[in-house]
């Protein structure tokens, strides 16, 4: 029977299969041997030990779409980050890394801001502007006043998304609002520190009741929360590739291969000073720019420290 692994603790592998049962799996001998390790997310095909107590084993894994390693989890369709409008207040260079990430794997990315309701206009009218040529699906909803959730609902139908943000950002009540039957533990904000408390302690896929107008299954990934991400394995002149706001620009600049920081008649920085590129996005542009660069630099450094050696 075909299924997809929802949840993997203890060796276990419990399986949403095609009946709409989930079964309690262990995974062959022949995964080990081959060093292979199911993931949340990883299609399968199963043999059913025992029909009523809803166990058995999973045969072999199907091929991936993808894999991502954080979260560690197979064939995604999408990831939807939530940051919080206030409340604590977004960090904008940590969701720029998130997108960038998501971004060199192929993954479409929808941006949620959620706490509508305990923010001024303009902090939303802001975000809105920051982020309007990002290349995304941006939403902002109120969970509290449970508004703008259908829309956000509509774009999670039939797919399978990693539901991802800082911890304190209202991931959890976004989930209970979709799955009311599955009540999770919901953290209150540190008053201290201004962020959330981790509430999301493992990896695991949430069925979502099906809409009318979809007939395909439709995941939910909820992931921890994190505070900080790395650029791992980016180059320092690829990255401007990941801003799309500079795409229709670049062609104007002076220089071929343009990196639209010291360059002279730089038709991105431009741009930016006429207000058509927000100066957020470009700041934060900057700063990844600078810490790829000096990555690079301490790197050559004890390169070539190695060889004199």
């Amino acid at each position: 029977m075909h299924g997809k692994i929802i949840r993997g603790v203890g060796g276990f592998y419990y399986v949403h299969a095609a009946d709409g049962e989930v079964y309690e799996c262990r995974a062959k001998g022949i995964f080990r041997k081959e060093k292979v390790k199911p993931l949340v997310g990883d299609d399968v095909e199963i043999s059913v030990l025992d029909a009523a107590g809803k166990t058995g084993n999973v045969d072999q894994l199907l091929p991936r779409m993808n894999a991502l390693i954080r979260p560690a989890a197979a064939n995604v369709d999408q990831a939807m980050v939530v940051f919080a409008v206030t409340h604590p207040q977004p960090n904008l260079n940590l969701l720029d890394r998130f997108l960038i990430l998501m971004n060199r794997q192929n993954i479409p990315v929808i941006v949620c801001f959620n706490k509508t309701d305990l923010a001024a206009k303009e902090q939303t009218r802001t975000l809105e502007e920051i982020y309007r040529g990002c290349g995304c699906e941006v939403c902002f909803v109120s969970v509290e006043k449970e508004e703008g959730l259908l829309r956000v609902r509509s774009l999670l139908e039939g797919k399978t998304t990693v539901l991802a943000g800082p911890s304190g950002v209202g991931k959890s009540s976004l989930t209970n609002y979709f799955l009311p039957e599955r009540r999770m533990e919901v953290g209150e904000i540190s008053r201290k520190i201004d962020r959330g408390k981790h509430t999301t302690r493992h990896t695991e896929l949430l069925v979502l009741r099906q809409l009318e107008t979809s007939a395909a299954p439709s995941y939910l990934l909820d992931t921890p929360g994190f505070s900080s991400l790395f650029l791992q394995d980016i180059e320092y002149e690829e990255l401007k590739s990941y801003f799309y706001e500079f795409d229709s620009y670049e062609a104007e600049c002076r220089f071929q291969g343009c990196m639209h920081l010291k360059e002279p008649d730089c038709a991105v920085k431009k741009a930016v000073e006429s207000g058509e590129i927000h100066r957020a996005r470009y700041e934060s542009y900057e700063l990844l720019a600078s810490e790829l660069k000096n990555k690079r630099k301490k790197y050559t450094e004890h390169h070539k420290a190695g060889e004199r050696k």
